[in-house]
């Protein structure tokens, strides 16, 4: 029998992905969003355009029980937009209220299974303040101290799913996205997270150029392409546990380390100027023993080889930009 799956946040960078790799398996795959994804066409079944802030519209396409129901439906960014603090009243309300819509949706339709996307910015502020040893393990979230208003929305909709987990018999799976990258992501709007934002710069730049970087570049990160956590959230959800456990790499590195890989992708030199600008906790590294415990899994693509898909299919957006000009 065919299984009918929702994806809440279709329209977006791992959403779009993950309708493509749902409808591989053979699955019928009804996608949600504001918008239709941007760069490619959605291989979605079914695509309803429309708000889920509102209730309305939640229940319209929560008109049936699904088999699985992936919830990625997010205001989020890279941290030009979650780290000035100029959107954290949008980034609450929003989220908030599309996870509390979806919710109730699905409790009155009987989809039970469910799939929330959380973050590794859910993680204490003071964990993950010295660069070279970071503790992101999932038991570290508690005493809670976040370091945006986006990671404690992150937290409370973790507990919010897990209420409605304990009270009304949802199987409900919860992951902690760490930094993930990939073609056909944000790489120019404001939105877009670091791999993105150098890809664009050093694409942009010629041999030898300079460009400017947030902070001291010496604030560390792990990244991990868009394939390896397809993979890790669809075996999460199929498997018996809830979570919430961490996907991401633990390949870390720092931020001019990141921009030497995408020069050397590149075949350029690129100087860095240090300036001002958001940047978040020091250091943030995803701790991988839960993922190998429990789903006897953990991710394996080396950044240098997501980076390359990346890098290439950035670059070719540039080149296309300049021959429209």
């Amino acid at each position: 029998m065919t299984k009918r799956i929702l994806v809440c946040g279709a329209g977006g960078f791992i959403g779009s992905h993950l309708v493509k790799r749902l409808k591989a398996e053979g699955a019928w795959v009804r996608g949600v969003d504001l918008k239709l994804p941007r760069y490619e066409s959605t291989e979605a079944d079914d695509f309803a355009v429309g708000d889920l802030r509102q209730p309305d519209f939640v229940r319209s396409v929560v008109d049936q029980r699904f088999d699985e129901v992936y919830q990625l439906a997010a205001d989020m960014g890279g941290a030009g937009f979650i780290f000035t603090g100029a959107n954290d009243a949008d980034i609450m309300h929003n989220s908030a209220t599309i996870n509390l819509n979806v919710l109730e949706a699905l409790r009155k339709r009987n989809c039970s299974r469910v799939f929330y996307s959380s973050s590794a910015c859910i993680y204490p502020q003071e964990n993950q303040e010295d660069p070279d040893n970071p503790n992101c393990a999932e038991s570290s979230a508690y005493p809670a101290h976040p370091d945006s208003e986006y990671g404690w929305e992150k937290l409370f909709s973790e507990r919010l799913y897990l209420t409605y987990g304990r009270n009304h018999g949802f199987q409900v799976r919860i992951a902690r996205y760490h930094n993930i990258f990939g073609e056909l992501g944000s790489w120019n709007d404001g939105r877009e997270k670091a791999p993105a934002a150098m890809c664009r710069k050093v694409a942009q730049s010629t041999d030898g150029d300079t460009i400017d970087v947030w902070g001291d570049g010496r604030q560390t990160r792990s990244f991990l392409h868009v394939s390896e956590c397809l993979e890790g959230t669809i075996r999460l959800m199929r498997s018996d546990f809830t979570g919430p456990v961490n996907i991401g790499s633990e390949e870390m590195v720092t931020i001019d380390n990141l921009i030497d890989r995408v020069a050397a992708i590149a075949g350029k030199h690129i100087n860095k100027n240090h300036i001002p600008g958001p940047t978040g906790v020091r250091g943030r590294n995803s701790d991988n023993r839960l993922i190998k415990e429990k789903l006897g899994w953990a991710p394996s693509t080396t950044l240098n080889d997501g980076l390359i898909k990346t890098y290439t299919w950035i670059n070719a957006q540039v080149e296309k930009g300049r021959k429209d000009i």
